[in-house]
């Protein structure tokens, strides 16, 4: 992970002062560095330490800062990490112009590894990220949105780069095809915990622990799990409340809605969907051999459901 925020520093260099003084500070905000982790511990579960894990490994890091910054702008977004958002910091204009230099610069390193396949990975998880952010745009205040809808703006959204990110290392150690596939269905199911938990951090979390505002996604009017649970469990008033929040959006009604979901059941069940999504990440690393990597991965989908951040 050293050697990865090394190729982190040293790629942020541009002669645009404003681009190097906006990248460094998001990235210097810190971050679980979950998914550059992500790939270098696949790629050490296949016995690969070549030197291109570490600069594929800094890309990913970069696209998922790139949505970061655009993410943040769209949401209208004020703390991230327990610091102020880029865009409350630099302005919405210089947010969005230094997340598209951050995504031109990572596809200027996955050239450098002069891998096709790379690229075609790299190039369809970007298209896929963008339609889900489309797509959870298309779904803010809707408050009859499904579970299984749900779930499909989280696969394209958040689930797609951890996917990437194990296939990545896959390719990178020559894996056979249903080697490399059971590390990319590890990589989504892992994505798809850790947005899960996210969501019900937003109802549950401290926020100098998770370092964002709670109530966030309901000031948004986004119809995450914890809500579509609420809605399907609460009685007539409980779901109302919720359907009603979803519709204007705002934080007024977060206490009562926060107490909707904790009497309807509809946090545990947002929890035990995660877990559910974490054990089928576990069962795919049936394919890797014994190793202290593997543990480790097995360890990662652990955390990403038995967290407070």
């Amino acid at each position: 992970m050293q050697a990865v925020d090394a190729v982190i520093r040293t790629r942020l260099h541009s002669d645009v002062p404003l681009v190097r003084q906006i990248a460094e500070y998001i990235v210097a905000a810190g971050g679980k560095r979950l998914r550059p982790a992500l790939l270098l511990l696949s790629a050490g579960a296949l016995g690969y330490a070549g030197a291109q894990r570490h600069p594929l490994a800094a890309v990913v890091e970069f696209i998922h800062t790139a949505t970061l910054l655009h993410d943040d702008v769209v949401d209208a977004s004020a703390l991230r990490r327990g610091k102020e958002t880029a865009n409350a910091q630099f302005g919405n204009a210089a947010s969005v112009l230094v997340g598209d230099f951050l995504y031109s610069r990572a596809f200027q390193m996955m050239v450098d590894v002069g891998s096709m396949r790379v690229m075609q990975v790299l190039a369809d998880a970007t298209n896929v990220i963008a339609e889900g952010e489309v797509l959870q745009l298309m779904n803010c205040h809707n408050p009859n949105l499904s579970v299984a809808g749900y779930l499909q703006v989280v696969r394209y959204k958040t689930a797609k780069l951890f996917e990437a990110s194990a296939r990545l290392a896959a390719i990178l150690g020559n894996a056979r095809p249903e080697v490399e596939e059971s590390l990319a269905t590890y990589g989504m199911h892992l994505g798809t915990a850790f947005q899960i938990v996210d969501d019900v951090l937003d109802y549950s979390g401290e926020r100098d622990q998770i370092g964002k505002s709670l109530g966030d996604d309901l000031a948004e009017g986004k119809p995450t799990l914890p809500l579509i649970y609420a809605m399907q469990f609460g009685d007539a008033g409980q779901s109302g409340v919720v359907r009603r929040a979803l519709e204007t959006g705002g934080r007024d009604a977060f206490p009562e809605i926060s107490q909707a979901i904790e009497a309807t059941g509809a946090l545990q069940a947002t929890l035990d969907t995660a877990s559910a999504e974490a054990d089928l990440a576990r069962l795919a690393l049936q394919a890797l051999p014994a190793s202290q990597y593997r543990d480790a991965l097995l360890q990662l989908a652990a955390f990403a459901v038995d967290r407070n951040f």
